[in-house]
């Protein structure tokens, strides 16, 4: 029986040990992430797309722990036939920045200090919707508070972010619009 109770106590302490691991990679917070252009999981208007003006939505977020050193925020559409897309790529805003103007102009480094990526337009900075004709895609708008500021030179892509950020993630958000042409 010894044997039994044994077995049952390390199963629990393992699964214990696996449920910390997992809540410590885990951020603790959700940012709320809005924009005036468009509601959660609704259209994206043609001004922000390539059928439009192609040019980025106003994006303002709230609920951000103490702490946030910078802010990244990574724009993305899964749906994509070759895989994920990636439409925007923009780090090291300022700590005390709770928006994000319409028309963010492209520039390798904002006067804040904030930095844009380039995305797989292969262009630095905001790349609209733009996706075949068909079913409607989704477009995620990422936020991610900080601890720190990334070490990345301007022109960094989705994945030197994803690496330099990983481990320092407080918060996350993330706003969802959808588009079909």
């Amino acid at each position: 029986m010894s044997f039994w109770f044994a077995a049952a106590w390390f199963s629990l302490a393992a699964a214990s040990c696996a449920d910390d691991t997992k809540t410590a990679k885990e951020p603790a917070m959700s940012i709320q992430i809005a924009s005036t252009a468009f509601a959660a999981g609704q259209p994206i208007p043609d001004k922000f797309t390539c059928t439009g003006a192609n040019i980025s939505p106003p994006l303002q977020w709230t609920n951000v722990p103490s702490g946030v050193k910078s802010f990244a925020l990574i724009a993305d559409d899964p749906d994509a036939p070759m895989g994920t897309w990636v439409h925007w790529v923009l780090y090291n805003l300022p700590a005390t920045a709770t928006k994000l103007a319409e028309n963010t102009p492209p520039a390798p480094e904002l006067p804040d200090g904030s930095k844009e990526g380039i995305n797989d337009f292969r262009q630095v900075g905001y790349g609209g919707p733009c996706p075949p004709p068909g079913k409607p895609h989704r477009y995620y708008f990422k936020l991610y508070a900080l601890d720190r500021v990334l070490d990345l030179k301007t022109g960094a892509t989705r994945k030197d972010v994803e690496t330099a950020m990983h481990g320092h993630v407080l918060a996350e958000g993330q706003l969802m619009g959808t588009y079909q042409r």
